[in-house]
């Protein structure tokens, strides 16, 4: 019999850890992201109980987000200088005190600051990957990462699970439920782990000067460019298709987020499959395939409903042309696959080149993603109400994605012919 490599034993140890990590760590980034997003689903409550305006309206929405960019990098700092245990506590008990002032408060102003401390949400994200990348051998990096990303399916539960308590309660029971279950996984986490599961690497750079010369790194600044443009878009669609199905459709507002389930919940799960096929196949080759059924479908769904006028000899005959409900629905289920493989691979291949600054990179992969997730909302309706099409934005997509594909395979052919030439010489 063969005895095992010290390598091996050190996985195998990782192994074992992981496996009461990674479930702490996925059970905590889903219960922050629902709390991230619940103002997405509950606003309308509260803008008719507060007789909110749009501008207020739409600043209650997107603090959440903005405050999430703000805390990414300064929680992955933390991470890395005291231990992403500790940084993950304090992000969850932070949120636990959110949902308790949205019990007690009333105003706008109130609901506006407790938005903002819903950012927290961002910082656990960035402690959470450095705790599991600490866990993860190098073999199943891409995978351990896909599952814990996949953590966003909360956001998505939100559509669900919200408005059934608002039905079963009322308003107080929604944030009430949050608190229950942040108090449980805050205790479970402090009870299953302690501050040495943190660290897996005493060789991680802890100094702020380290992390910040991370900057210097054109390559990087790439790689989080094309993280921020693929999962931005991912979010930005997210948040825009429950609208765009209800009025395409002509179904109530319910309906068209039940259906837009169908395109976050696949997508954030195929940050798994995005994961594990990047460890087996390689990341740029996960990612540019991956792109590539983007543009496929985001093609096909930038097509608006057309009439075809045919002149006949005795009349003209009107062709409908319209991608029927269960049609659409079928490439966008494909997009949101398609989006988030690419997103797991993008991830994979950023901490795999970032191991002992990781939860600095996840802030820095953060704060790209939520201000591409900012600003495109605003870039779709302003080309929608110029152009006047209710496609537009598969369009703005198609473009973005086709500039980020090109860039993106340009640089993975040039690496690729540079490590040819160093193993040959």
């Amino acid at each position: 019999m063969q005895p095992y490599s010290v390598e091996e034993d050190e996985d195998n140890d990782k192994l074992t850890s992981l496996a009461v990590v990674l479930p702490l760590a996925v059970v905590g980034f889903v219960i922050a992201a629902g709390c991230w997003t619940i103002f997405a689903v509950a606003g309308a409550y509260l803008r008719n109980a507060l007789g909110l305006g749009s501008l207020e309206f739409g600043l209650l929405l997107a603090m959440p987000m903005a405050a999430g960019a703000l805390l990414a990098v300064p929680a992955g700092i933390a991470a890395q200088k005291v231990g992403a245990r500790r940084v993950m506590i304090a992000c969850l008990l932070g949120l636990a005190v959110c949902m308790s002032l949205l019990l007690l408060v009333e105003t706008w102003g109130g609901y506006l600051l407790v938005a903002a401390g819903l950012g927290l949400a961002g910082g656990f994200y960035s402690a959470g990957l450095q705790f599991v990348t600490c866990h993860a051998p190098s073999r199943h990096m891409g995978l351990a990462l896909g599952i814990f990303g996949a953590g966003v399916t909360g956001a998505g539960f939100n559509y669900y699970l919200v408005p059934l308590i608002l039905q079963a309660f009322s308003w107080e029971g929604v944030p009430l439920a949050y608190l229950v279950v942040l108090l449980l996984v805050t205790a479970l986490l402090v009870l299953l782990t302690d501050d040495s599961d943190s660290r897996g690497d005493p060789d991680d750079e802890t100094s702020v000067r380290q992390l910040l010369g991370r900057f210097e790194n054109v390559r990087m600044w790439r790689l989080y460019l094309y993280f921020g443009v693929v999962a931005g878009s991912f979010f930005s669609l997210a948040l825009w298709l429950p609208d765009f199905m209800s009025s395409r459709f002509l179904l109530t507002m319910e309906s068209g987020a039940r259906l837009a389930l169908w395109f976050v919940i696949p997508g954030a799960l195929a940050q798994i499959a995005g994961g594990g096929l990047s460890d087996r196949y390689g990341a740029g080759h996960v990612i540019v395939r991956s792109l590539m059924i983007c543009l496929v479908a985001l093609f096909v769904l930038s097509y608006p409903p057309m009439t075809l006028s045919v002149h006949g000899i005795d009349s003209v005959i009107s062709i409908e042309l319209a991608l029927p409900l269960a049609l659409e629905g079928v490439f966008i289920v494909v997009l949101g696959v398609a989006l988030g493989s690419a997103m797991g691979g993008l991830q994979r291949m950023v901490v795999a080149e970032n191991r002992e600054a990781a939860a600095f990179a996840a802030g820095v992969l953060l704060v790209s993603a939520c201000l591409v997730a900012f600003l495109l909302p605003v870039l779709f309706g302003a080309v929608i109400h110029w152009v006047g099409v209710g496609t537009a934005m598969f369009m703005i997509l198609f473009m973005l994605l086709t500039g980020s594909l090109y860039l993106f395979a340009r640089d993975y052919r040039r690496e690729e012919r540079q490590t040819l030439l160093r193993n040959s010489a």
